[in-house]
């Protein structure tokens, strides 16, 4: 990966926000449950941070993922993880197929504006019966008429509760179930629409919510590309989020390590400093080291994905090893934070919390060990 001058003043665009307007109100939005996410997207839009890679058309920049790659690596400098997760959900997870995919109409009423921060978006797809297993979801979108008449439920639901619109996956027919699916925006505001907030163990500031859908109804041409084609849309979109998870993750887990080093060259125990034993010392050069591989996968993944190559392989294995690296390196550094890293405040008590669900959301880690193991040839045939 070769960094130009543009990514770097970019860089220092992202660093620069988040140094002012993100970490010094972090400790309150956590405190709240929630932040002011058309605030902070309203100025994130003004700099042109939320359509990096997208068409100048609709107010983006026109760049590459890898300048994408390079604002979620900076947003990894967030002193928490919900904050740059809901930043996600708006540029990497909620907005790519509708970019590729959608109407010019429909880019003009949602996507622009949520370039510009004057929308928020979130991605609808995970229920309780069927989170990482998207072909078993059960919502439903039936044709009357010109309108698509909406009933299920959605689980999980980032944004959800701020939103201004959806894109919601569901079923649009009886056929089989990859490819009776489609992607439809679906406005908040809708009537049939409730949501009921989800307390979590972790990523406190990114509102969390189930969503219900009453038989709410929305224009069919609120359809992105056409109909049966949703599953086939939303496993491209979820290349982008996983590589947005892989990516957002490398400044973070050296800031981990870095604090934990300092915490250990000034905490002395039994007459020295604790980084002077051996055991830990070695242990988080282990843990640098594994960052720096994390990395090479990552940039590789990135650079194959500007290039236009299938990155299905190498973005499920950046997303498996950064969910499981990070609970390794949250774990291992909070073990020598000792009794101050079990408080709730400590920034490595933060990661330990917020990064659980890395494994979790996007797919989880047997998804993505079973999507690997596809490329490999070592499923079951019954399984393939």
């Amino acid at each position: 990966m070769q960094f130009t001058a543009e990514h770097n003043q970019l860089r220092e665009t992202v660093k620069r926000f988040v140094t002012e307007e993100i970490n010094p109100h972090v400790k309150e939005w956590e405190a709240a449950e929630t932040f002011p996410a058309h605030e902070v997207f309203k100025k994130m839009g003004n700099l042109g941070l939320l359509g990096v890679k997208y068409d100048p058309a609709y107010g983006g920049m026109g760049l590459d993922f890898s300048y994408q790659m390079v604002v979620n690596e900076e947003l990894g400098m967030i002193d928490c993880g919900g904050v740059p997760m809901a930043i996600g959900v708006q540029t990497d997870m909620c907005t790519p197929a509708l970019h590729r995919f959608g109407s010019e109409e429909l880019k003009r009423e949602y996507l622009a504006p949520a370039i510009a921060g004057d929308m928020v978006g979130s991605i609808a797809v995970s229920e309780t019966g069927g989170g990482s297993d998207v072909a078993a979801l059960k919502t439903s979108a039936r044709v009357e008429g010109d309108d698509y008449v909406i009933n299920g439920s959605k689980m999980w639901i980032t944004n959800a509760t701020q939103a201004d619109w959806c894109c919601l996956l569901a079923n649009t027919s009886e056929g089989p179930v990859h490819s009776n699916k489609s992607l439809i925006i679906v406005p908040m505001d809708a009537k049939g629409i409730t949501t009921q907030k989800i307390k979590k163990i972790g990523m406190n500031a990114s509102d969390t919510a189930q969503v219900f859908f009453d038989n709410v109804r929305v224009p069919r041409r609120n359809l992105i590309g056409t109909e049966g084609t949703g599953f086939m849309m939303q496993m491209i979109q979820f290349q982008e989020e996983r590589l947005c998870a892989a990516s957002g993750a490398l400044k973070s887990l050296d800031k981990l390590i870095d604090l934990t080093i300092d915490y250990c060259k000034e905490r002395h125990t039994f007459g020295q400093p604790l980084i002077n034993n051996q055991v830990i010392h070695f242990r988080l050069a282990e843990l640098r080291t594994e960052v720096e591989l994390l990395r090479s996968l990552t940039y590789r993944a990135v650079d194959e994905y500007v290039q236009g190559k299938d990155v299905t392989r190498l973005a499920s294995m950046a997303k498996l090893k950064t969910g499981r690296l990070y609970r390794e390196v949250s774990d291992a550094c909070l073990q020598y934070w000792g009794g101050m890293g079990f408080t709730y405040d400590n920034p490595i008590s933060q990661a330990f919390r917020d990064s659980r669900l890395i494994s979790i959301g996007g797919g989880a880690d047997e998804i993505m060990l079973g999507i690997i193991c596809k490329f490999e040839g070592t499923l079951p045939k019954k399984a393939r």
